[in-house]
């Protein structure tokens, strides 16, 4: 089985930093796409940023210049920093990973279980 675990949401002031990662782990052939959506109540899940195995990233419009994602694939973990948060950044984060597991051909979409963050003074 593939696991995507997450950590780092929680509770921040508007103008400040967290930070997210999510780690990868299980029966791993390769990781391609890796990156992170949010949820907010009656709303759809939205890309936040994503990043190619090689590199290349992806940032919606409303968090370019202030989030940057990173990852490591030797650790199949992916980051996220937020900065200038705001209290519309307000939302659940779930981790995406495209993988390939062991043995297998097909690609495979996965989730992490979502952790909150909250941006409010």
């Amino acid at each position: 089985q593939v696991q995507l675990v997450e950590s780092g949401g929680g509770l921040v002031q508007p103008g400040g930093s967290l930070r997210l990662s999510c780690a990868a782990s299980g029966s791993i052939g390769s990781i391609n796409t890796m990156g992170w959506y949010r949820q907010t109540p009656g709303k759809e899940r939205e890309l936040v940023a994503s990043s190619t195995r090689a590199g290349s990233t992806t940032y919606a419009d409303s968090v370019k210049g202030r989030f940057v994602i990173t990852r490591d694939n030797a650790k199949n973990t992916v980051y996220l920093q937020m900065n200038s948060l705001k209290p519309e950044d307000t939302a659940v984060y779930y981790c995406n990973a495209i993988i390939r597991k062991i043995y297998e051909y097909n690609w495979e979409n996965y989730w992490g279980q979502g952790t909150q963050v909250t941006v409010s003074a």
